[in-house]
């Protein structure tokens, strides 16, 4: 066993090199040289914005005490509307060692986290391999992504990760040109889904989540129709995975030129989508309370 660890270490470490000096790890594949410029994401160095315990991720994920939520800066998506604006665009956090990673892995278990929810890690997959091979934490592994990624990516971290949860934001390209710039957004993360979904769904006793794949959607405003086009796409896969329809949509980030998106959405949109989702008969179905449409739930930043 201790061979098989340093050998899995030793791979991690050769994949580390080669995406910071040619940067393939998401779907813009900007080829640069991250030790001395950045890409899309905005970023080289592995840099945080905070840890702690996060109460407000679905219950299977959030346990008595919450998830163990790492806050990564940086974002390959750069949605215009991003709740955590300061994080996606570089605007604030601090920067870490693999070493002290592993340590942040150690101190959230010892906190009683129920899972280590790893949230916009796509820029830094490699360098959360490298940790994870050095420590493999007691508690499932939560990938928690955009969902604009690379299949390629996904199977270099794929064998850290127990539950994948990404979100699938839009199926328009229209759409997501418009708030994103990246009209293949779709293209991408439907078969990032697709391969997610593979991984079988697992409770334990408590109701706990230990595999398995858990979609996210957040609706936006005067975009429900679009909402609906990704339900259909998801209903063959329902068996397989959780859908989480969200309502939580509030108005932030860079929306000065998308009136649309100044405000929450209404009552009218988000019952056209859950409607949809009954419809279509999802088994395992995450909803929100309208309430949460708040800037209050955005959390405070450490760094």
């Amino acid at each position: 066993m201790r061979k098989r660890t340093k050998k899995i270490a030793f791979s991690a470490r050769i994949c580390y090199t080669f995406f910071m000096i040619n940067c393939t790890l998401c779907p813009v594949q900007c080829g640069v040289d991250r030790t001395k410029q950045v890409g899309r994401c905005r970023v080289n160095g592995l840099k945080i914005a905070k840890y702690s315990l996060h109460p407000y991720e679905e219950p299977p994920l959030s346990g008595e005490k919450g998830a163990g939520t790492i806050f990564f800066c940086g974002c390959s998506l750069q949605c215009a509307f991003c709740q955590n604006f300061p994080l996606s665009r570089n605007e604030r956090g601090k920067e870490i060692s693999v070493k002290e990673l592993v340590e942040i892995f150690h101190a959230l278990e010892e906190m009683g986290a129920a899972t280590i929810d790893l949230v916009s890690p796509t820029q830094y997959a490699d360098k959360i391999a490298e940790a994870l091979s050095l420590y493999r934490p007691t508690i499932p592994i939560v990938y928690n992504t955009h969902g604009y990624e690379r299949i390629e990516t996904l199977e270099t971290i794929a064998p850290y990760v127990d539950i994948w949860l990404p979100d699938l934001k839009f199926c328009s390209p229209k759409l997501a040109a418009r708030y994103t710039g990246r009209a293949d957004y779709f293209e991408y993360a439907s078969k990032a889904v697709e391969w997610m979904a593979k991984t079988p769904l697992s409770l334990d006793e408590n109701g706990k989540m230990k595999t398995g794949t858990i979609v996210r959607h957040l609706i936006l405003p005067l975009s429900s129709s679009d909402s609906v086009a990704i339900l259909n796409f998801l209903a063959p896969l329902k068996e397989k995975l959780f859908l989480s329809l969200m309502s939580q949509y509030t108005p932030y980030g860079e929306i000065e030129q998308f009136p649309e998106l100044k405000r929450p959405i209404t009552e009218r949109e988000y019952k056209k989508v859950l409607d949809a989702a009954l419809d279509l008969g999802f088994p395992h179905l995450f909803v929100q309370d309208r309430k949460s449409a708040s800037a209050s739930y955005i959390p405070d930043w450490d760094y």
